[in-house]
């Protein structure tokens, strides 16, 4: 998964960022784009690889990229540089202020923010899906083409963002390649100081986020900070002392694994336990491609065992003894959870 952290100035993107991804990059106004990864944590795969006694314990990994904010003041604006970095990622991280920053004269107002990246991004892809149909009007492009780019248009003339349109309504597959801001999930981290750490969104805004589409969460990153900064042996009770059940991360993965309807399933064996990242929906022999191509291309059966049930009987061959272990072909589709073990030929 390809995350960027987007967002004004002075919103605590970078704070963030280094909080999840274990970096320690500079804070402050402006900066370079920065990218790291962040493991998924996920009990199931550490579970399993006690289980295998693996040599290597892989788990579903995040790629984020940090982009410098700009402008964070009463006038919010980002350049279209800043719009570029964003263009090639999956989903967004909209960090929105809501804390007081000294560094800055406006005071906190998390729904002004989102209100101005919402319409900077409707300008943005305006622009680029204008410019398009009217190149495909003069070449006299395929009419599905041409319709694709026209309801995209009419939505957007509106303040509508593409991501509320169903498949119904607009052909995706004729604007892949141009990365239209709107269309990407959605997910607004409100920035809070400690003390409001373990609060909810504020309903004005938590409903502004969905009528474009998107979800919301509230997180401190200078708690989340201060928490990766900890022995692990003492971030229970500093949680538990903030009123939090864990960190951030955890909701943050949540979230995005909800937002972007995706699933894991596990490969298990002596020499790796490794998760896997896919779409809700993924048949067994897409999913077999993730691990490689020649599954895919070859692929006979999956013998799959729901982690519920290995949890249950405790070893794989236990599962065998008791008849939990099913073969199933290349139509079915995955749920989350899998252990699957591919059959293939090539």
């Amino acid at each position: 998964m390809k995350f960027v952290l987007a967002g004004f100035g002075g919103s605590g993107k970078t704070t963030l960022f280094n909080a999840m991804t274990g970096l320690d990059v500079p804070v402050g106004y402006g900066g370079e784009v920065r990218v790291g990864t962040v493991r998924v944590p996920d009990h199931r795969v550490d579970a399993l690889s006690r289980v295998y006694s693996s040599r290597r314990t892989t788990h579903a990994a995040i790629n984020l990229r940090d982009v410098p904010g700009e402008h964070g003041g009463a006038q919010r604006v980002l350049s279209p540089g800043t719009l570029q970095q964003i263009r090639d990622r999956e989903a967004i991280c909209l960090v929105l202020r809501d804390f007081v920053n000294p560094a800055l004269e406006a005071a906190p107002d998390p729904l002004a923010e989102l209100q101005a990246f919402h319409a900077e991004c409707v300008l943005s892809d305006l622009g680029v899906a204008e410019r398009r149909l009217d190149r495909l009007r003069k070449e006299r492009a395929h009419v599905q083409e041409i319709g694709a780019f026209e309801t995209a248009v009419a939505a957007l003339a509106e303040g509508k963002p593409l991501r509320l349109l169903s498949p119904d309504e607009l052909h995706r597959a004729f604007l892949t390649g141009y990365g239209l801001l709107t269309d990407l999930p959605l997910l607004a981290a409100v920035n809070v100081d400690e003390e409001r750490a373990g609060n909810s969104v504020q309903a004005e805004l938590e409903d502004e986020v969905c009528g474009m589409g998107g979800a919301a969460m509230v997180l401190s990153a200078q708690v989340e900070a201060e928490i990766a900064g900890l022995d692990p042996g003492d971030q229970g009770d500093f949680l538990e002392a903030m009123g939090l059940a864990e960190p951030t991360l955890g909701r943050f993965v949540r979230a995005t694994y909800e937002l972007m309807n995706l699933i894991s399933f596990f490969t298990v064996g002596p020499e790796e336990v490794r998760a896997w990242t896919i779409r809700r929906g993924t048949v067994a022999r897409t999913a077999a491609g993730r691990v490689h191509s020649d599954m895919e291309r070859g692929f006979i059966r999956a013998e799959i065992i729901p982690y519920g049930v290995f949890a249950e009987y405790g070893t794989e061959q236990a599962v065998k003894e008791a008849g939990r272990m099913r073969v199933e072909g290349q139509s079915y589709v995955m749920a989350d959870g899998d252990i699957m073990y591919v059959r293939f030929n090539v």
